[in-house]
């Protein structure tokens, strides 16, 4: 199974925070799956720390590469395929970066690891 990570599994994996599900620890942590780290998340958590709302214990450019290929999670680049999906999922949920999540999993027929509710409501594998 291919995961792709939400931005906020891979910060819960990458930090060992409880609120990870032992599910989802056990399916990142299976050698068996592959996890991704979309460039989506990646540009989420620049945001978010550029804004104030995400403390790390490094800026991003610093930290974020280190802590996923510690813990063998992949990078996933943004295809154009992808992007060009967007306008064609419904308005279940705002936020542009969990849109495109969920397009580069229908994508890539990939399994997003979220706890997210909205995410669910897509016609799109998951896993918490």
């Amino acid at each position: 199974m291919r995961l792709l990570l939400d931005t906020c599994t891979f910060l819960w994996v990458v930090t060992g925070d409880r609120a990870l599900s032992q599910r989802a620890r056990e399916l990142v942590s299976d050698p068996g799956h592959g996890a991704f780290l979309s460039f989506a998340s990646a540009w989420e958590i620049s945001v978010k720390y550029g804004l104030g709302k995400l403390v790390l214990p490094a800026a991003p450019d610093e930290y974020v590469a280190g802590a996923r290929e510690r813990h063998r999670i992949s990078p996933l680049p943004l295809s154009e395929a992808a992007c060009l999906k967007v306008h064609r999922l419904p308005p279940l949920h705002r936020d542009p970066f969990d849109r495109m999540l969920v397009c580069q999993a229908l994508t890539e027929g990939m399994t997003i690891v979220t706890p997210d509710p909205q995410i669910r409501q897509y016609a799109v594998p998951t896993e918490w």
